[in-house]
């Protein structure tokens, strides 16, 4: 399946670390990150979920609810999170790591890397970035390869831009970061673009 932007995101339940996860019922209203990876304990996945942990408090400022996707069961991921804490010291996963060990929802989502493998010889899971709405529809997909760790300051400047854009009638540039000038949309007229901000 082909997640376009626009796309209500699927819906799906499954088993996390934190419990079963009704997935439109988690993120119910708020921004939401899932982020998908190959498998657990692996060492690029460990330095990620550290970092998205170091992050953590930066995403709840923004409202924003994570959760990570990886392709083995709850006790794995159980047993994974003393690791990642370990390797990023100061920080604690709190957020939850869906289980997916049948790759259901990896097919469903469409993140499978077909060029790079697992133990079994299957597709591996990409490293998957979507970013959903309160509408809950797709506003952002980045996709890596498995071989390719994510930029996760990259995710927050992106966070930071699509939000300020659904608020207001405005583009961001190049390398934007919150704070910088932004560009008035074409379909605002030199005369609305002026009362909106003398209105201000």
């Amino acid at each position: 399946m082909g997640l376009k932007l626009g796309d209500t995101f699927p819906d799906f339940t499954a088993d996390s670390s934190q419990g079963q996860i009704h997935w439109h019922e988690f993120i119910d209203g708020s921004w939401a990150i899932l982020f998908s990876h190959p498998a657990d304990f692996t060492p690029v996945c460990t330095t990620e979920l550290g970092a998205v942990a170091k992050y953590l408090p930066e995403f709840e400022k923004r409202g924003v609810k994570l959760a990570a996707i990886s392709h083995n069961d709850v006790e794995s991921h159980k047993g994974w999170i003393p690791d990642i804490e370990t390797y990023t010291p100061g920080v604690k996963v709190g957020y939850p790591i869906i289980a997916d060990p049948e790759k259901e929802l990896a097919v469903k989502l469409g993140s499978l890397d077909p060029d790079e493998k697992d133990a079994k010889g299957l597709p591996a899971n990409a490293r998957a970035v979507w970013i959903i709405g309160p509408d809950k529809k797709l506003k952002l997909s980045i996709l890596y390869p498995a071989t390719t760790g994510r930029n996760f300051e990259e995710v927050l400047r992106v966070l930071d831009s699509l939000q300020l854009t659904a608020k207001h009638s405005v583009a961001t540039p190049v390398n934007w970061h919150h704070g910088e000038k932004v560009i008035i949309v074409p379909s605002i007229s030199d005369e609305a673009a002026k009362e909106n901000r003398t209105s201000r």
